[in-house]
């Protein structure tokens, strides 16, 4: 079944006119909703405050601050935010940047439409997305946590949550779940990036996609 994006509410930002015509197109076909379109990292920081969209599709490269900077500047005042970056560099290094600065998902431009529209619906709904002709790359490029397996470096309490972790799941989703307060989640949390030598949750997905206990 294919997938659609019923009632997602999207924010578009690329300096391309064309090619934000051609994602309106695309996303709206598939049941979305696009509230704005802007053409710079700057616009994009202010237009998401104004319109508090699902998800914000923003390409890397952009005048001004571009795609990073205004992902870096968002996440400061909305860390909750979902952003999915895409870009035409099919090199390692802009993704890992990217998942690392807290982008919730990274797609290349030349990946098939459908494919878009799975990677905005997995956005929206906050969990990870990975670039699937990409994933290799970054796997390899042992983006934090090289050569340790969480399965023998975690209690299992510690395994259990770095698992739902790396799935996308809140801290406060977590904690419900587990029974346990978020700050001790919290605590956990630290203790995982520790043990993992890992920054934040993209990397974490990306060992537990390495170490081959999730797919993306």
């Amino acid at each position: 079944m294919a997938q659609t994006l019923e009632r997602v509410r999207i924010l578009l930002a690329d300096d391309h006119a064309a090619v934000r015509m051609g994602l309106r197109l695309l996303l709206e076909g598939a049941g979305g909703i696009v509230m704005g379109e802007v053409d710079s990292g700057e616009a994009a920081v202010a237009a998401y405050a104004q319109h508090r969209p699902d998800v914000l599709v923003m390409d890397v490269s952009m005048p001004g601050i571009g795609g990073l900077g205004a992902l870096e500047r968002l996440l400061a005042h909305t860390p909750d935010a979902h952003v999915l970056l895409l870009s035409a560099h099919d090199d390692a290094q802009i993704p890992a940047r990217a998942l690392r600065s807290g982008a919730t998902g990274y797609l290349s431009k030349r990946a098939q439409p459908q494919e878009l529209i799975r990677a905005v619906a997995q956005v929206a709904r906050g969990q990870r997305y990975v670039d699937p002709e990409l994933a290799p790359q970054l796997a390899l490029a042992q983006l934090g946590g090289a050569g340790v397996d969480p399965a023998t470096a975690l209690t299992d309490k510690e395994f259990a949550i770095f698992l739902q972790l790396a799935q996308g799941r809140s801290v406060s989703d977590i904690a419900v779940a587990h029974k346990l307060s978020p700050s001790t989640v919290g605590t956990h949390l630290y203790h995982i990036k520790q043990k993992l030598n890992a920054s934040n949750a993209a990397e974490l997905a990306l060992i537990a996609v390495r170490s081959g206990l999730i797919e993306v």
